[in-house]
């Protein structure tokens, strides 16, 4: 079901038969690249929030309930799921994102950190905005990164147009070159894969949910070099960060931008050729 093929009335009678519950309003939200979401609200019990998408929402539903039961970041309670329609706990904010919200974002994401497996890998493939990742449990973090998101990625952008023949060839030369630029990471670290403020609910400078997971175990700096791109986040964060775990050295001045560089094309496959230039600049600074 997407947005487009159905009305307010549909979807209030869908939530409705999900809940057994009498859904009286929606209310379209702001926020995310993904779907669309929406407040509803009911006659007899307390609103919830309703994504509605074609893409596979079990598996969205999946990682919410692995994060509530494997840690202790807070996340909406899946409520209800069906093709084309996730049903979560509604999470109030204010929309504040301060330095206190920055600082427990930062505690939050260093106790996601702090779960560790076996490999690198996760027991099932995740999504990341609306595309399947693959997750195979594999010995090196490195050899993970490269064969399970740096040259799909890039494979897939370059089938639907979006990466052209020229960075298409300098993110292979990329991916042959990360024995060089990245390290292997002494355990594999639970990572959120996509974490920024638009992906979590604030209030009164707290972190009350943790959205729109992409999560599998890697290098926690995967995660770190995505906050670092961000206006919003800045020393508060990393300070706090450093507070419960420690950011090895050589991270700021060499691998940082080898990561950037592969959410640069993630971007450039979510959004289309108008984010080469950054992939390009990204693909610069690590001298490829």
């Amino acid at each position: 079901m997407d947005t487009g093929d159905s009305t307010p009335e549909d979807l209030l009678a869908r939530v409705s038969a999900l809940l057994d519950a009498d859904a009286t309003d929606a209310t379209e939200l702001d926020g995310g690249n993904v779907g669309t979401v929406y407040r509803i609200t009911f006659a007899d019990r307390a609103p919830v929030a309703a994504k509605v998408d074609d893409s596979p929402l079990g598996n969205e539903a999946a990682m919410l309930q692995y994060l509530a039961r494997e840690t202790p970041v807070p996340v909406p309670a899946v409520l209800g799921v069906e093709p084309g329609l996730l049903l979560l706990e509604y999470v109030e904010g204010d929309g504040r994102f301060d330095e206190r919200a920055e600082r427990d974002l930062a505690r939050q994401v260093a106790a996601l950190h702090d779960r560790s497996a076996d490999a690198f890998g996760f027991p099932f493939d995740t999504l990341s905005g609306p595309f399947t990742q693959s997750n195979p449990w594999t010995d090196s973090w490195i050899e993970f990164f490269r064969e399970q998101r740096v040259l799909p990625f890039a494979e897939a952008a370059r089938a639907d147009g979006s990466l052209p023949e020229g960075p298409y060839e300098r993110v292979l030369e990329f991916a042959d070159r990360l024995d060089d630029l990245l390290v292997e990471p002494d355990a594999p670290a639970l990572l959120h894969g996509d974490v920024h403020p638009g992906n979590v609910v604030v209030r009164e400078g707290e972190v009350r949910a943790i959205l729109d997971p992409a999560i599998f175990f890697g290098h926690a700096e995967f995660d770190l070099a995505y906050v670092d791109r961000i206006d919003a986040v800045g020393d508060p964060f990393f300070e706090e960060y450093q507070r419960h775990r420690a950011i090895d050295d050589g991270f700021v001045e060499t691998r940082r931008d080898a990561y950037a560089a592969f959410h640069e094309l993630e971007n450039v496959r979510f959004f289309g050729d108008r984010l080469l230039e950054r992939l390009e600049s990204a693909l610069d600074r690590v001298g490829v």
